[in-house]
């Protein structure tokens, strides 16, 4: 006769049961690192040819002036140059004089920087974001469901597909990666403003009155910085910071203190500050007389929207920015995972270390913030995507006053609200990962967690592989033009050793980009006689 009583008999099949459950989390986590290391290696390896491409730019359209303002006026000449005379743009002039003050040798290396500052930035970004989560708790005192320890390898993929996405997907790879004086405008602020809320967060995390006094004050250098470095970037970063500051206001429940509207508050008078030392300079202002503006008409407003419309129509036909929702759900569906191995073995863990519930509603008291009201949390969750079409909106009407009906056309402009939507994007896939995660990790469902994870697994390596078609252009591009401007500047510079006062110059078009000779007249040919003076002659002329 048996002795088993129907305890132990309850006991064993909740013992099966959680072994069944072990072994389905064990299969998923041991599947997903594979399959993110493939992501990982796949964008990476395109980064690394970008990065690698960064030794064959050669000058070509502002270069030329940049490079012999810098040799002849130095980092100070050209920051009064561009302020005086050109655009007012104090930051990108100064940049500028330091980039080229050794010829092409800073251009050739920026590429390389950027690639690397912006995927550490992410990296550290989105672990920022998940420690912050892991810490929070819902409304029923319940801990989080994530993991201690974020997996790195999800979001090392995440961080490269998206840099890959942003420097490689879009209409003018050339000039968002590797051409500096578009760079320097248009994706170093994006690095510069990802990096300066990183600098926030480890602040408030430090829980330091003097670190957050810190952050604070460098909040309102770095805003006048680049408020003074690119218009674009501006408008994006200002109608961000002053979102996440009022609805980071204490009396709406979110957070505990004024450290975060307090933060984006000086970053917002730092842009504006900035901003308004560029505009009333006399270089903006000359520049603004070149092309008077008139008070927009209905009209003009009309053609505005056709042009943000268009602008939309070009990035969502672009499909490989799916990859960002697909390595985003990569990322999900290992928090997914990870966070439920990691409650499997809470009920041990939470009685040695003393992490349960209370544990955690320590540490939400301490950090000041939780997860927000229900209702907060719900605008918190649904205003990106039209706060990134607003300021989309902002940047296509600054660009149509500035440069009339083909502005929406520069996309080297677009980065600024690009990064941000690649952001989200993934934000939401991982989200979405995780509840899908989460429901998937039942027993019996082996052939929905495969599925998952084929899926969004081969969106995110077919978002990769799409980029190599524009990568493997690009790199053709790039070399052969950095071979046949060898040969000519070899060329040119022999024959003004002898003595020539007027030399031959063949066009070399890329990306895009003004090439010397391109006007009617040779007075009008700036980039011709930015070209003549840096090789020092008189003029420069066709073949």
């Amino acid at each position: 006769m048996s002795r088993t009583t129907l305890s132990e008999r309850g006991d064993a099949r909740m013992a099966d049961d959680g072994g069944q459950h072990t072994g389905a989390t064990d299969g998923l986590r041991r599947a997903l690192p594979w399959v993110a290391l493939a992501v990982a290696a796949g964008a990476g390896a395109l980064l690394a040819v970008g990065a690698f491409l960064g030794l064959y730019v050669r000058p070509t359209s502002d270069d030329w002036c940049a490079l012999w303002k810098a040799r002849d006026m130095g980092v100070l000449g050209i920051t009064a140059d561009f302020y005086q005379t050109q655009n007012g743009r104090v930051t990108n002039a100064f940049l500028t004089g330091l980039l080229y003050s050794d010829g092409m040798r800073g251009p050739k290396l920026l590429p390389a920087f950027l690639v690397v500052a912006l995927v550490t930035g992410l990296f550290f970004l989105g672990r920022a974001a998940l420690r912050s989560l892991r810490d929070a708790s819902r409304p029923d005192g319940e801990p989080s469901g994530l993991p201690a320890r974020p997996p790195a390898l999800p979001l090392v993929a995440a961080a490269v597909l998206l840099s890959a996405l942003l420097f490689f997907a879009g209409t003018r790879s050339y000039q968002v990666l590797l051409w500096a004086p578009a760079t320097i405008s248009h994706t170093l602020p994006s690095v510069i403003g990802l990096w300066a809320v990183l600098g926030a967060v480890r602040a408030a995390r430090s829980g330091l009155r003097w670190a957050r006094t810190a952050a604070v004050g460098s909040a309102l250098l770095i805003g006048a910085v680049l408020g003074m470095l690119s218009e674009p970037f501006t408008l994006v970063a200002g109608l961000f910071a002053v979102t996440v500051g009022v609805l980071c206001l204490p009396r709406l429940g979110w957070t505990r203190d004024r450290y975060v509207s307090t933060w984006c508050a000086a970053a917002c008078l730092g842009l504006v500050g900035g901003l308004t030392l560029l505009y009333t300079s006399p270089g903006a202002r000359w520049r603004r007389a070149q092309n008077p503006q008139e008070p927009m008409s209905a009209a003009q407003i009309g053609e505005t929207f056709h042009d943000w419309w268009r602008l939309w129509q070009t990035i969502g036909g672009q499909w490989a920015y799916l990859g960002a929702l697909a390595v985003g759900a990569l990322l999900g569906l290992a928090l997914a995972a990870t966070g439920a191995r990691g409650e499997d073995r809470a009920p041990t863990a939470t009685g040695a270390r003393g992490d349960g519930p209370t544990a955690t509603g320590a540490r939400r008291d301490s950090s000041g913030s939780g997860l927000p009201p229900r209702a907060l949390f719900r605008v918190a969750v649904l205003l990106p995507l039209p706060l990134i079409a607003l300021a989309a909106l902002a940047v296509v009407l600054g660009l149509r006053s500035g440069y009339g009906d083909v502005g929406w056309t520069y996309g080297r402009t677009w980065t600024s609200f690009l990064l941000p939507l690649l952001v989200v994007l993934c934000a939401y896939g991982a989200w979405g990962g995780h509840l899908l995660g989460r429901r998937l990790l039942a027993p019996g469902r082996t052939a929905g967690r495969a599925a998952a994870l084929v899926a969004a697994g081969a969106v995110a390596l077919g978002s990769a592989a799409a980029l190599v078609q524009p990568v493997y252009a690009l790199t053709t591009e790039t070399v052969v033009r950095a071979v046949s401007w060898d040969r000519q500047n070899a060329r040119i510079r022999q024959e003004v050793a002898s003595g020539s006062r007027d030399v031959a110059y063949e066009p070399l078009l890329i990306g895009g980009l003004t090439e010397p000779l391109f006007a009617s007249t040779y007075k009008r040919d700036w980039a011709a006689q930015c070209t003549a003076t840096y090789y020092g002659v008189d003029r420069i002329h066709r073949p």
